[in-house]
């Protein structure tokens, strides 16, 4: 495997170029923005490129030595494609809503999921002895801890590195992050704080296409990171029963006319 490539033109396409409306703007990413069309900020990709690739260097830097990487992004656009890099990079997320001290209170965090662990043990069992109401209250109470922590669950401690959707939303995350000196990969908005964050990567937060672009990126540098780890470790990738995930060979499409940053968002996002 090797790290995974992308293209301006691939950002382009998913919209990653499209900010917010000028007035919602953050003055503080004057320095990423390339122009406006239409009252829409227009982010400098020539930028980002090189920003996004020195993120996923540090993302498989990070999953090369074994280190955790924790992906969060609870808004409804970013849910989803979170949840599924996660599971298939073999990672851990927060999809639902951040409570406060999941980090910098892990010692009570992580008697949640015991609780969540003892819960689940006694559903499967078939809650033996217990009525089908009191059935149905520990249901509802395993789902609402499921919801918070369960990509959490067997993470084991802090990770070692998050990569954040939308910095705005998740400041609470990133102010834990930054008290614990866990380094941050995040994207931001025309109306994000690029200081805020370890390595900014200027992009649009909310386009599905560009959110699953992003995704697909760190969870291949990450698989690329866990294959070095184990070849450094003497572990002979061929004899193994399950083989490592390469990442999906893109179909080749002929190339389709790509519009200049300048003509505008065309999307209903904004």
């Amino acid at each position: 495997m090797a790290l995974p490539e992308f293209s301006m033109r691939q950002l382009l396409e998913a919209g990653a170029h499209f900010g917010h409306q000028t007035h919602r703007w953050n003055p503080k990413m004057d320095r990423y923005i390339f122009g406006e069309k239409s009252n829409i900020h227009i982010l400098d990709l020539s930028q980002t490129v090189p920003l996004l690739h020195q993120a996923l260097l540090k993302v498989r830097e990070v999953a090369a030595k074994g280190g955790r990487v924790l992906f969060v992004g609870t808004k409804r656009q970013a849910a989803e494609q979170i949840k599924a890099a996660a599971q298939r990079s073999a990672q851990y997320f927060v999809n639902s809503r951040w409570l406060g001290g999941t980090l910098t209170n892990w010692q009570t965090v992580s008697k949640s999921i015991a609780r969540l662990r003892e819960l689940q043990a006694i559903i499967d069992g078939g809650g033996v002895g217990l009525t089908k109401r009191e059935v149905l209250n520990l249901t509802r109470e395993r789902d609402k801890l499921d919801r918070s922590l369960g990509g959490i669950a067997l993470m084991g401690g802090v990770p070692d590195l998050m990569f954040v959707i939308d910095t705005n939303k998740e400041a609470i995350a990133i102010q834990e992050a930054k008290k614990l000196g866990i380094p941050v990969v995040a994207i931001v908005d025309s109306n994000c704080d690029p200081d805020e964050v370890t390595f900014p990567i200027p992009g649009n937060d909310d386009a599905a296409r560009a959110i699953q672009l992003y995704c697909d990126l760190i969870a291949d540098a990450i698989l690329d990171g866990l294959t070095e780890n184990q070849v450094r470790g003497g572990r002979d990738i061929g004899a193994s029963e399950r083989p490592p995930v390469e990442a999906a060979v893109r179909e080749e499409r002929p190339p389709v006319p790509v519009e200049s940053p300048m003509d505008g968002p065309t999307g209903a996002n904004y």
